[in-house]
């Protein structure tokens, strides 16, 4: 009796684990019964253990389930395991597909590979493929206008639109719309820039349509330019009156510092001029002094006497008298 009970509490155990192994089985299945039941009735062949496989491998199977969907009811041959690797690799699953269904329509000849390394390089591959097939315009510069001058001095604004579609096989490692921006000025400032005069910018904007147009300017980008036209041109400010005139105030400038300078080694050389005056004339006051002396040192020895002296003082006075006269003469009116 006791070795039927413990036979049958084995057998009991046993039934339960399948059972709960079963339920469990059963739980993991039905969550994809939804995905496996949408895949079946669009012919896609996905099984239920694959959804469950991609569940382990960490792939979101809704993912891979509406992408297939999309592929197989697009007419797209695709594959779980291209989309499973593009999904591992980081890259936009669903977006891929569009953009493979998008080009397969407008028959571009875009393959699944190709398409992939578009999207893992950083690329929006939907939107390569939609301005593939509807060329977008691009405004150069973005805001306002390029600014240039003719020969003649007269600054020209410019502003043009680039007409320009994806290269598909360039858009991997290709330049950006900001490379398209920056050569068109360039070549605008260059057409500008070789003109005689800025009338002949204003006569025949098209000269500079046909100049930068010729340069290659799509080279290395991932675009290839349709048409270049020359949106608006305006006349800017005379650029070389303005040089002139600064150029002019410049020089005023430099002549008046010279002139300053000039004035103020005049002014220094006056002033060394009244001191060497100042020098000489107490030069003059010391020897005027020494007279006296000298007068007063030759009377006690003898050598003059005091008849000498008067004399001497009548001398001055008659000269100081006819340089009293002569002044006064000189100072009187002229008369008729």
């Amino acid at each position: 009796m006791i070795a039927r009970a413990s036979e049958l509490g084995l057998g009991t155990w046993v039934v339960i684990a399948l059972l709960a192994l079963l339920l469990v089985l059963v739980l993991i299945l039905f969550k994809f019964v939804n995905l496996w039941v949408q895949a079946v009735m669009t012919r896609t062949e996905i099984s239920l253990f694959q959804l469950v496989g991609m569940s382990l491998r960490k792939v979101n199977p809704s993912v891979i389930v509406r992408a297939m969907i999309n592929a197989k009811m697009a007419g797209v041959p695709l594959t779980t395991s291209q989309i499973e690797a593009h999904y591992l690799a980081g890259g936009n699953v669903i977006n891929v597909v569009r953009a493979l269904i998008a080009a397969d329509r407008a028959a571009l000849g875009l393959d699944f590979n190709r398409a992939a390394a578009i999207d893992l390089a950083g690329r929006d591959v939907l939107d390569a493929v939609q301005t593939c097939v509807n060329p977008k315009v691009i405004d150069c510069p973005v805001d306002g206008k390029v600014a240039a001058m003719a020969k003649d001095g007269i600054q020209v604004l410019a502003k043009a639109r680039v007409t320009v579609r994806t290269n598909i096989q360039r858009l991997v490692g290709g330049a950006t719309e900001e490379t398209i921006i920056a050569r068109v000025g360039e070549g605008i400032v260059t057409t500008i820039g070789s003109a005689q005069n800025h009338k002949e910018v204003l006569e025949n904007p098209d000269k500079i349509s046909r100049t930068v147009m010729s340069k290659g300017l799509d080279s290395g980008t991932a675009f290839e330019i349709l048409s270049l036209d020359i949106a608006d041109v305006d006349v800017g400010a005379n650029i070389g009156a303005k040089l002139q005139m600064d150029q002019a105030e410049a020089d005023k400038n430099i002549a008046q510092a010279q002139a300053e300078g000039r004035r103020a080694q005049a002014v220094a050389l006056e002033q060394e001029m009244r001191a060497r005056y100042q020098e000489a004339r107490a030069k003059v006051v010391e020897a005027e002094v020494e007279v006296p002396l000298a007068l007063a040192s030759a009377m006690r020895s003898g050598h003059m006497g005091a008849m000498d002296y008067f004399q001497m003082k009548n001398v001055v006075a008659d000269t100081e008298m006819r340089a009293s006269l002569a002044k006064v003469g000189d100072a009187a009116p002229e008369t008729d």
